[in-house]
């Protein structure tokens, strides 16, 4: 099918307001409908053809249809589907011993989702203790602007009042501290903390970078204080930042990960990776998954491995994150009154804008310029583009975000 080839989507035949009626209010979709992918692109029914630097929030981290994950797709789906946890999934026992040799850990629980990734790693960190004699060491330390998912325990841990009012009580057993602040966090510490849990990128937060000194110094914290440090690697992990995982690009060693977004390419998928010895808490009974681990994920998430972990691979990640980094500058110079600084690591940038809500301002007409993008706290424009963008697609983003900050500044 060519690229600019219009598609009939005889599925969408509901009106909008009728169509989203049926549909919890949630979110707030635009009327634009995408029925096809390709690279770095999207494409509508009418086939008008988008840059997609928003990757279904850091998710397809090779682009869409992918042909090696099509292929894989495929190839499984024409053989098993799903079998449950009852049996072994050999595809599966493969890629745990890859992610956790690829991480320095050692035991690995798969999921369906960042949330249940990070959910399994809370659980973890109280079940160790208990299991070690100290059932009161059951209080968890996060930090401030971070996002865990939107799980009870996940909304609980980042602490957020948007999203755990009318859910979570004052106190469910977390302490927050700001981010990067190691002695906020050391001045939470107590005989009853059983871990710190943080994002070495924060994303829904507002693309802040963890300092290396930060993310060393809570690895001290946790072992002076017999404490267990887990990174949520869902959004920064996978090859985003240039490493396969966000935290070696400091000197410092987790006990456990959160994974999802880019682990499956766009198939749902996640992991908690852990220690030998904090996941030998986990025994039968202890938890479990019906669609974790599926044979139709581990296939797919194995091939997306096996692509993204190579050398060759993350050496062109960082250098075309480099370019990206450059270009955006450019347009923070040209545009002074509207941006002040482009942050990030890797192909997880922001934007941050100076003047209040910009940012939701600039993703609209960004998308009326035809480049999907995404926004985050701290009024900040968020870019996660597909792992596999050149700099013929930088210089076409950089291009549509100076046509949509040009018509913004001339609102001003």
């Amino acid at each position: 099918m060519s690229q600019s080839a219009p598609v009939t989507n005889t599925d969408n035949t509901i009106p909008y307001a009728e169509a989203r009626d049926a549909m919890m209010s949630t979110y707030a979709p635009p009327e634009t409908v995408f029925v096809r992918g390709e690279g770095a692109y999207v494409y509508t029914q009418d086939g008008d053809k988008y840059l997609d630097f928003f990757a279904g929030i850091a998710v397809n981290c090779l682009g869409h249809c992918h042909p090696d994950l099509v292929s894989t797709l495929q190839a499984q789906a024409g053989q098993l589907w799903h079998m449950s946890n009852a049996y072994r999934v050999p595809q599966g026992e493969t890629l745990a011993h890859k992610l956790a040799e690829l991480s320095g850990l050692g035991k690995v629980f798969f999921t369906n989702s960042g949330t249940e990734s990070v959910e399994c790693g809370l659980k973890m960190m109280r079940r160790y203790h208990f299991d070690h004699g100290h059932p009161e060491k059951n209080r968890i330390i996060g930090a401030s602007s971070a996002f865990h998912g939107r799980t009870f325990a996940a909304i609980c841990a980042a602490g957020n009042p948007v999203h755990t009012k009318g859910f979570a009580r004052e106190d469910e057993g977390y302490d927050h501290a700001p981010f990067n602040d190691l002695a906020a966090i050391e001045a939470l510490i107590s005989d009853k903390t059983a871990g710190i849990i943080v994002e070495p990128v924060q994303g829904e937060g507002g693309i802040h970078v963890a300092s290396k000194e930060y993310l060393e110094g809570l690895r001290a914290l946790c072992d002076k204080h017999g404490a267990l440090l887990m990174f949520d690697e869902v959004q920064c992990g996978i090859g985003r930042t240039g490493k396969v995982f966000g935290f070696q690009h400091a000197s410092v060693q987790p006990d456990i990960i959160a994974l999802a977004k880019g682990l499956g390419g766009g198939f749902p998928v996640g992991a908690c990776v852990a220690s030998n010895e904090v996941g030998a808490s986990m025994v039968v009974g202890t938890h479990g998954s019906t669609y974790g681990g599926n044979p139709l994920a581990m296939a797919v998430a194995s091939k997306v491995m096996e692509i993204v972990a190579q050398p060759e691979f993350l050496n062109q990640v960082s250098e075309t994150a480099d370019k990206l980094h450059t270009a955006l500058n450019g347009l923070v110079e040209k545009y002074p009154t509207i941006l002040s600084e482009v942050r990030g690591a890797g192909l997880m940038v922001g934007l941050r804008c100076k003047s209040a809500d910009a940012n939701g301002a600039l993703l609209g007409l960004a998308r009326d310029n035809k480049i999907l993008l995404t926004k985050a706290g701290d009024n900040v424009l968020r870019l996660l583009p597909p792992l596999i963008i050149d700099e013929s697609h930088i210089a076409e983003a950089v291009e549509k975000l100076d046509q949509a900050l040009a018509s913004y500044a001339a609102t001003l």
